[in-house]
């Protein structure tokens, strides 16, 4: 990773994750900066989330690639969401976000794509669930990077990675209905 992505101040800068930094292009787009050492790994997600997009509007909708401002490397460009607290909301209210979330990634998982981190591992920086946010369009999805393709993987192995998946699930239930 370049030394300006190990920058604290970048501008723009809304997260940093293990390997990338996104920030704010405008009101309605992020940019995603990948590394140019990491063309394979901005391939891949561009690949996964037009995978997912065309599945249903779980996964933050991708927009295209483009050079990063500094021209130095390239950007993943997707829409921008704004994160809600939902702790702010009825638990009834709650309840329906997550049963059509439960629902979209369901056919997710029937088209043949699994996340893999709805739960954060412990040794990754952030917080528990920030791949799950909360929109004005219910909950939402980000962060495709270790997703995977069934066609890839092979349904066995696909099969055992959506079970592990369900059981996030479970865990997020508890977190997202229980606070």
């Amino acid at each position: 990773m370049p030394d300006s992505f190990m920058a604290v101040n970048i501008p723009g800068m809304l997260s940093r994750g293990a390997n990338n930094v996104v920030i704010a292009l405008s009101e309605d787009e992020v940019g995603k900066l990948f590394v140019p050492e990491d063309q394979e790994g901005l391939n891949e997600e561009v690949l996964k989330m037009t995978f997912a997009n065309q599945v249903n509007d779980l996964v933050v909708h991708f927009r295209r690639v483009e050079a990063a401002p500094d021209q130095t490397t390239q950007m993943l460009v997707m829409e921008r969401l704004y994160p809600l607290d939902f702790r702010a909301y009825e638990i009834s209210r709650r309840i329906l976000w997550f049963d059509v979330f439960e629902h979209e990634l369901r056919q997710l998982h029937r088209a043949g794509f699994v996340h893999r981190d709805l739960v954060r591992m412990a040794k990754r920086p952030g917080m528990v669930y920030d791949n799950i946010l909360l929109t004005q369009q219910g909950l939402r999805l980000i962060d495709v990077g270790i997703s995977r393709l069934q066609q890839g993987v092979g349904k066995r192995f696909f099969d055992r990675m959506v079970e592990k998946e369900w059981e996030e699930m479970e865990q997020f239930k508890g977190f997202f209905l229980n606070r």
